[in-house]
């Protein structure tokens, strides 16, 4: 099996490790838990594509209360994200099982949707969902990590975002067909995507390996250190913020996603904007989806070759540009393209750099607590958000709304670069 790099050249990838052989940039291990990306964000992204006309169309509900289902997308996840980590590092290192239990829970809410049809209902079914993605996120991010080699990370979390943002974007596509074809087109979806889970959790199932070993694990410990027991304490886990350079990603992160308005409000405003039809909405998404395709893995190469730090800073300052561009004068096609290009390479650059980032600041026992960390800091982060940004909605109508947070995002990205000044460490 063959992957492009950064310069179209191609790339074999053979087995994680054997003897007398070298430990492949992008392991078969990554490549596994891609195509389980793959396959669960069409499920994802086919709910993800139609829940805003669902909720606020369908259903009647406000901005505001949109802002609580999207907020609780973003945010509930994050409550049992920091303990799926753990579970899975506790545990002799089962981060398979712990994903997989979080990949079954999020594979059995699709289908209740066909039942939801009021807001308690439909935050119920939605928390329990993203729980699923909490639970599996950072077990899953951790043995991505420990399959690959420090400096090759970057990559690795390039290529998996890469099919991670393939199902992204064949999810809005399969929603707007089933729509097309079908009368009752809501509960069609809701349908289909239960189906496609649960084939994302068969594959996982067969095809992760149940135990990933560290690509650095054969190195001996520091002279004078002894050896790190197998399984740590949740004591050691919340410790970890003592680190000073996960604490400083931890915060930037937490910071900035305060400031970061969810990709549902984004749409919205561009549909509005551009007088797009009702169901070409569903459509939106796959811009944002294709460049992210498009630059995930070479952006995910420079940061091994440069610096995450300053990638990640820069995806910030690319996302600023694109709420600039939704607040100009300039309206249409052209400008509803322009903006989510600029938001395909914001996610490129920095939401596999992070992980990447992440991977390097804590050690390999510790990787599932750590990914669990900033992750959850940036998740409640995007939930307030949420929250605040659907009231100044409602208070202030949605451009004013915009116009505040990009203000706050420019403050914020110069905060953040502060705090990150000191060059990157090499990662352990």
């Amino acid at each position: 099996m063959y992957l492009a790099d950064s310069r179209g050249a191609a790339a074999a990838v053979v087995p994680d490790s054997g003897p007398g052989r070298r430990r492949a940039a992008v392991p078969a291990t990554v490549l596994a838990l891609g195509a389980v990306s793959l396959i669960t964000d069409v499920s994802s992204e086919m709910v993800t594509a139609v829940l805003p006309l669902y909720v606020i169309t369908g259903l009647g509900l406000s901005p505001l209360g949109f802002g609580l289902l999207d907020g609780i997308n973003n945010g509930v996840g994050a409550l049992v994200r920091l303990a799926g980590g753990h579970l899975a590092d506790r545990g002799g290192r089962r981060h398979k099982a712990v994903a997989g239990l979080g990949y079954g829970l999020s594979a059995l809410c699709k289908p209740l949707l066909l039942l939801a049809h009021s807001l308690p209902v439909i935050s119920a079914v939605l928390a329990a969902d993203r729980t699923g993605k909490g639970l599996r996120t950072a077990p899953r991010d951790a043995m991505i990590s420990l399959a690959t080699a420090p400096e090759h990370r970057g990559r690795a979390f390039g290529v998996h975002r890469a099919m991670d943002t393939t199902g992204a974007l064949l999810g809005p596509l399969a929603a707007f067909a089933v729509l097309r074809a079908t009368v009752d087109g809501y509960d069609a979806v809701f349908a289909v995507s239960g189906c496609v889970a649960v084939l994302g959790v068969l594959v996982l199932v067969l095809f992760v390996p149940r135990h990933v070993t560290s690509a650095t694990s054969a190195r001996p410990p520091a002279p004078g250190r002894p050896p790190e027991p197998e399984r740590p304490t949740l004591r050691d886990a919340l410790g970890l913020l003592r680190r000073p350079r996960l604490r400083r990603l931890t915060a930037c992160a937490t910071l900035l996603g305060l400031t970061t308005v969810s990709d549902s409000f984004l749409y919205l405003l561009l549909q509005r904007d551009a007088d797009l039809p009702a169901h070409l909405f569903p459509l939106l998404p796959l811009g944002t989806a294709a460049v992210f395709l498009t630059l995930a893995v070479p952006l995910g190469v420079l940061a091994d070759r440069v610096s995450r730090r300053r990638l990640f800073l820069a995806g910030h300052g690319v996302l600023l540009a694109g709420y600039g561009l939704v607040l100009s004068p300039w309206h249409g096609i052209p400008a509803v393209i322009a903006v989510l290009v600029l938001h395909g390479a914001f996610y490129a650059a920095t939401d596999g750099v992070l992980a990447a980032a992440t991977a390097g600041a804590v050690p390999a026992r510790h990787q599932g607590a750590g990914q669990a960390l900033v992750g959850t800091g940036q998740a409640l982060a995007r939930f307030a958000c949420s929250l605040a940004f659907g009231a100044a909605w409602n208070l202030w109508g949605p451009h004013t709304a915009l116009a505040l947070t990009a203000a706050a995002l420019a403050v914020s990205a110069v905060v953040a670069a502060f705090v990150l000044r000191s060059p990157d460490e090499v990662p352990a």
